[in-house]
C-alpha cells in the first residue's frame, strides 16, 4: 500500500528526514528519497491490486473480475461468521483492490479532512477490501500491547492480527493523548474516481467478516450510558448506579492503565459469541457491521483538530454506530471534497440499539465495499441522502438524524429529542419528495408504522435513525 500525505503543517524538534517520514509514510518518503513521485504511485493504484494481495489464497483468479461479478461474490457472504485468521491480506480478497491498515497510513482517534491526500483510488462503481483494525485491545488503558493483553484471555500470538500489533508498536503519524484523542484506528482515505462536492457517495457493504475469534466490550469512567458527570451523578439514576462505579475511578492517576476502566473479552465461536462464565455466561448472535464508514467533511488541515476527532459522527457519517449496516446494506454520505476521501473504521462484532456501556462488541473486520458516485439529479441516490447521511436495507428504508452534525464545531450537543426531530423530518421528507405522499399523510404513517430507534448515546453527538418498511410503499 502506498502511503498517504500529511495533511499540513511539521512536527517540531525532529529532523527533517524524520519529519518527512511522519508527514509521508514511510514508504512514500523513500519513493521520494529514491525519484519516484508519489502522484505516480497513487495513479498506479496505491493499494495492491486484489489479485496481488495474497499469492496463496487464490484471489488471483479474480483479477479480471468485473465489477458485477464482485459483487454477487461477494454480497452477503462471508459475513457474522468467523472461520479462521485473517492475517493482513491472507485468504479470499474479494475486492477490486485490496487496502490494509498500515502504521504508517493509518490515522489513530482522528478522521481525515477535506485536504487530505489518499492511499489508494478506486473507479467508481468498483470494488475495495479493506482489513480494518479493532481499537480494542491496542488502547493506553489496556497496555498498548495487544499480545500481552490477548494473552491474559488465553490467546495465543498467532491469533493477534500483526497489523494491529504493529501500530500498537509503532504508531507516530501524531502524538497520543489518550484523554483527548478518539479511540479509533481510521483507514483510508480511498479516492473515488469522478466524485465532487455536491454528489453522494453510495457505499455497498458487501462483507463484513471476523478477522479474530474475540472481541472486547468496554466502559470507560466518564463515558456511556451511565457515566457520571463532573458535577456527579447525571439526572436520573444515583452514585450508586453510575457505571463503571465511582469508587473504582483512578482517573487523577494520570495513568491510563490505572483508570479503573472495565472491558470484557467476548470469544466468537462459528456465528456467535460468549462473554461471562459458569452461570454468569451469556450467548448472543454475532451482526457484524462498521461503526464506522465515512468522507472527508471537516476542513482543517490539522491533523488532530478537535472536528476531524474520530468520536463524533457528522454529516460525512465517520462513527454512525447504526447496527442494520451490515453486509447487504447501502449508506448514502453528502461528498465535501474532491474524490469522496471514504475511509472506514470502528468494526463491530455485535451492538445493540443505544450502545449503552460505550463500545459496541468490538473486533476486527475484513470488509469489502462497492463505492459508486450518485451525481444530483441522477435518481441514483435518496434525495435526502445530498444533503444528510441516509441509509437502506433490503427490506427497509433508514432516515437518520444526528444531535450536531457538524461535529466539534461551536461546541458539542447530545440532545436525544434533537436526534429525534430531524430524523423525523429527514423520514417526512424523503417520503414527501422520493415517494409522493401528501406530508401530513406521510407523518401519520411514520407514527402508525415505523419504528424510530436510538442508534447510540455515547459518541458526544447521539444518534437516532428510523426504519421504514419497503413494502409498505409499493
Amino acid at each position: 500500500m502506498t502511503p498517504r500525505g500529511h495533511q499540513g503543517g511539521h512536527l517540531e524538534g525532529r529532523t527533517a528526514a524524520q519529519t518527512l517520514v511522519a508527514a509521508l509514510g514511510r514508504r512514500r518518503f523513500l519513493q521520494a528519497a529514491l525519484g519516484v513521485g508519489a502522484g505516480s504511485a497513487l495513479a498506479a493504484g496505491a493499494a495492491v491490486p486484489a489479485a496481488a494481495a495474497s499469492p496463496t489464497s487464490g484471489s488471483a483468479a479474480q483479477a479480471g473480475r468485473g465489477a458485477g461479478a464482485a459483487h454477487d461474490a461477494g454480497a452477503g457472504r462471508g459475513s457474522g461468521r468467523y472461520s479462521g485468521i485473517l492475517q493482513p491480506g491472507k485468504g479470499r480478497i474479494r475486492g477490486d483492490v485490496y487496502l490494509g491498515s498500515d502504521t504508517d497510513d493509518v490515522l489513530w482517534g482522528y478522521v481525515p479532512s477535506v485536504h487530505a491526500d489518499a492511499v489508494t483510488r478506486v473507479r467508481s462503481g468498483r470494488t475495495i477490501t479493506i482489513d480494518s483494525v479493532s481499537h480494542e485491545g491496542i488502547l493506553e488503558d489496556q497496555g498498548r500491547d495487544p499480545v500481552g493483553y490477548f494473552a491474559e484471555h488465553g490467546v495465543r500470538r498467532r491469533e493477534v492480527l500483526d497489523d494491529a500489533v504493529a501500530i500498537a508498536d509503532g504508531y507516530s503519524r501524531t502524538a497520543r493523548n489518550f484523554d483527548v484523542d478518539g479511540p479509533h484506528v481510521v483507514t483510508g482515505p480511498v479516492f473515488v474516481e469522478g466524485a465532487e462536492p455536491g454528489d453522494v457517495l453510495k457505499i455497498e457493504t458487501l462483507e463484513a467478516t471476523p478477522r479474530v475469534p474475540y472481541g472486547v466490550v468496554s466502559s470507560r469512567h466518564g463515558k456511556g450510558a451511565l457515566a457520571a458527570t463532573a458535577a456527579g451523578a447525571p439526572a436520573g439514576i444515583t452514585l450508586d448506579e453510575v457505571m463503571p462505579p465511582v469508587a473504582t475511578d483512578g482517573r487523577d492517576s494520570g495513568i491510563p492503565t490505572e483508570y479503573g476502566n472495565v472491558s470484557v473479552f467476548a470469544e466468537v465461536r462459528g456465528d456467535h459469541a460468549t462473554m461471562g462464565s459458569g452461570r454468569g455466561r451469556v450467548r448472543f448472535p454475532l451482526r457484524t457491521f462498521f461503526g464506522m464508514m465515512g468522507v472527508a467533511y471537516a476542513e482543517t488541515t490539522n491533523l488532530t483538530a478537535p472536528e476531524a476527532n474520530s468520536i463524533p459522527p457528522t454529516l460525512g457519517g465517520g462513527n454512525i454506530d447504526i447496527s442494520h449496516l451490515g453486509a447487504g446494506s447501502t449508506f448514502y454520505l453528502p461528498i465535501s471534497a474532491e474524490g469522496a476521501l471514504f475511509y472506514v473504521g470502528d468494526p463491530h462484532m455485535a451492538m445493540g440499539d443505544g450502545e449503552v456501556a460505550l463500545t459496541a462488541m468490538e473486533g476486527s473486520l475484513r470488509g469489502t465495499f462497492r463505492l459508486t458516485v450518485c451525481k444530483p439529479g441522477s435518481g441514483d441516490a435518496p434525495s435526502v441522502a445530498y444533503s444528510y447521511p441516509f441509509a437502506e436495507t433490503a427490506d427497509a428504508w433508514i432516515p437518520i438524524g444526528l444531535s450536531d452534525p457538524d461535529g466539534a464545531v461551536g461546541g458539542q450537543l447530545s440532545d436525544l429529542d434533537v436526534a429525534m426531530r430531524r430524523a423525523v423530518v429527514n423520514a417526512l421528507d424523503f417520503l414527501e419528495h422520493d415517494h409522493g405522499l401528501d406530508r401530513a399523510v406521510a407523518y401519520a404513517y411514520l407514527s402508525a408504522a415505523a419504528d424510530f430507534a436510538v442508534s447510540q448515546v455515547v459518541d458526544r453527538t447521539v444518534g437516532v435513525h428510523g426504519l421504514i418498511r419497503k413494502s409498505d410503499l409499493g
